[in-house]
């Protein structure tokens, strides 16, 4: 039997989308990663399934997948994807996403760029999660990075000049660093100004994307914190930029960007390791 898919990013984050809210696929850890390799498979960064939602009040149920089969808890460019989805399958431009990280409402603007509000940072040294009670805002890591989960754990280190570190090098020893027990996210962030910064991340299960929504966030939240910028801030990224706004009222963090369908497809199942 073959199954439909939609391949989607946002900024070139990319994803594959498959529906199981009517019917289970069989899609394994091992699966899901032979059909994220980019050379046997579809090949996306991370995998993006949906499920019925069994929380009072949410509209899907949507679980998020590393290219390594790995499962994350949120993904804030996926988040905007599936939203983007929902509104072009049924029309409704506001839903609520059921993820592992909590609900998270989304809603498509006149323009057709898609907001998410991920919720608040967790910023406990144990909501990270991190191996030890230290302090988030300054980590006992060379670079002095700060850290926070946004449903997923992420470490920020501040560069004055973002072309000085290669995430490539750097990013694969920092996420599997002792002091991450589920290994983390590693941005790489560059102020431009009180309003604006350059950043690049290195995914856990991933690599170095495009643009990662959830890094975004979460660098906006290590910089306030800090006192660099303001709590709307313009994140660049290689792919693109988003908008990330950190309120004060609730605590919550709003990221808008765009989400964008590339082509749909099927695959056949039986044709990758189980």
């Amino acid at each position: 039997m073959m199954i439909p898919f939609s391949k989607m990013h946002g900024l070139g984050n990319d994803f594959v989308v498959v529906d199981e809210r009517v019917e289970r696929h069989g899609l394994t850890p091992a699966r899901i990663a032979a059909l994220a390799d980019r050379h046997r498979g579809i090949g996306c960064d991370q995998f993006v399934v949906l499920r019925p939602a069994c929380r009072d009040g949410a509209d899907v149920f949507v679980r998020f997948f590393n290219a390594d089969g790995s499962e994350s808890g949120a993904c804030g460019n996926a988040s905007r994807c599936v939203a983007d989805l929902l509104w072009r399958g049924d029309g409704r431009r506001e839903s609520v996403l059921q993820t592992r990280a909590g609900l998270l409402p989304a809603w498509v603007g006149e323009t057709g760029l898609v907001t998410v509000d991920m919720g608040a940072p967790a910023l406990e040294w144990r909501d990270v999660p991190l191996a030890e009670p230290v302090d988030t805002l300054h980590l006992p890591l060379a670079g002095d990075p700060a850290a926070a989960s946004m449903g997923n754990p992420h470490a920020t280190f501040f560069l004055a000049d973002i072309l000085d570190l290669d995430p490539v090098v750097a990013g694969p020893l920092l996420e599997h660093d002792p002091l991450f027990p589920e290994r983390a996210n590693i941005g790489f962030a560059q102020i431009l100004s009180r309003e604006a910064m350059r950043l690049r991340v290195w995914e856990r299960g991933s690599g170095l994307t495009l643009a990662c929504g959830s890094g975004a966030c979460a660098a906006v939240v290590n910089a306030v914190r800090r006192g660099l910028v303001e709590r709307t801030c313009r994140v660049e990224m290689d792919g693109g930029a988003l908008s990330i706004t950190w309120r004060e009222a609730d605590g919550h963090v709003l990221m808008t960007g765009p989400a964008t369908t590339s082509f749909v497809g099927t695959f056949d199942p039986e044709a990758y390791p189980s």
